[in-house]
């Protein structure tokens, strides 16, 4: 697909007003329920996407190189997203609706899953349970490493379109963790007094119940928690990630069993029941559906702009080729 800046640039646009609204949000959000939001937590990434962004309008403007300044352009989205993304879980945990887990834990045995199966079948396999230790946190990594990946092979279309699927997924599980709270399996069964043996997410634990009865009230940009139960946030990353690396088929089957291996320590590092990384799953699909249908309606757009430009005649052409540049899907 040829594809012009000027939808590129729609594309980032729409990213960024996805960012800004969420950080609006989380401010008046900050401004009426007591919340204080932790300034120093933000200089850190705010410097960051401040250097990226220099570096894109270098290599848009002046040494003209679209894959590198692409690159730059959504690593920078991928860093504010999740900035004032995480502060936006946090202010939906503080909604502190009745939690859901007896139903989630129903529904669980009603598909024929057995958590605490699982764990004693981890704690009966230490060295597979010490892979999943080091599967699980290389979410962020593989992350980056995705935007770096598309950057660089050229698929900027598709580098949006994973970007977009991240943000659709986080939003929509953010907004169901407000109607189905849960404090997960670990303390649900009560299986929290062997120290050692925690999960990586035990963590969260406190912060969660501070969250829900008041005593927490600091938003921050790092060192945030990953509080959401239902539906796994992880689960649906995990998926997006294995979309995200499909078109480059050295990463391809790399991705799958990272990732794979990385679905099946959710439940345990994740302290997450089966339901919650089932619908994780189908949160990532429907994120990726829309992220695709969005980039391709988009697509229609200067495409359609481009004919009418060759049109006019050969001014209108010579319009045409400046503002294109190719990306492979």
């Amino acid at each position: 697909m040829t594809w012009h800046l000027t939808g590129l640039r729609r594309l980032d646009n729409i990213i960024w007003a996805a960012v800004a609204l969420v950080a609006a949000f989380v401010l008046i959000a900050a401004n009426f329920n007591g919340f204080t939001v932790v300034l120093r937590s933000f200089i850190a990434p705010a410097s960051i996407c401040l250097l990226l962004k220099l570096g894109t309008l270098y290599y848009r403007n002046w040494r003209t190189d679209h894959n590198l300044a692409s690159t730059l352009e959504v690593t920078m989205q991928l860093i504010a997203f999740t900035v004032v993304g995480a502060p936006l879980s946090y202010v939906a945990a503080s909604a502190a609706l009745p939690l859901q887990d007896a139903a989630l834990v129903h529904l669980d045995h009603a598909l024929g899953f057995d958590w605490k199966e699982l764990l004693a079948f981890m704690h009966r396999w230490p060295g597979f349970l010490k892979l999943m230790h080091m599967i699980y946190p290389s979410l962020i990594l593989q992350m980056v490493a995705a935007v770096l990946l598309l950057g660089f092979t050229g698929r900027l279309s598709w580098l949006r379109a994973y970007m977009l699927a991240i943000i659709f997924a986080a939003l929509i599980t953010i907004a169901i963790s407000v109607l189905l709270p849960a404090e997960g399996a670990w303390l649900y069964y009560g299986v929290t007094d062997v120290p050692a043996a925690l999960p990586l997410s035990h963590t969260s634990w406190p912060v969660f119940f501070g969250l829900r009865d008041g005593s927490f009230r600091l938003l921050m940009g790092i060192g945030a928690e990953g509080i959401i139960t239902f539906p796994s946030l992880h689960a649906a990353l995990a998926v997006i990630l294995v979309a995200a690396f499909w078109p480059v088929p050295i990463a391809r089957w790399v991705a799958v069993t990272i990732n794979s291996l990385m679905l099946a320590a959710t439940p345990i590092d994740g302290s997450h029941y089966f339901v919650d990384v089932l619908a994780g799953i189908g949160i990532a699909v429907l994120s990726l559906a829309a992220a695709r249908a969005l980039v391709t309606w988009l697509a229609v757009i200067p495409a359609t702009v481009a004919t009418q430009q060759a049109a006019s005649g050969p001014a209108g052409i010579a319009m045409s080729g400046v503002a294109g540049t190719h990306g492979a899907q």
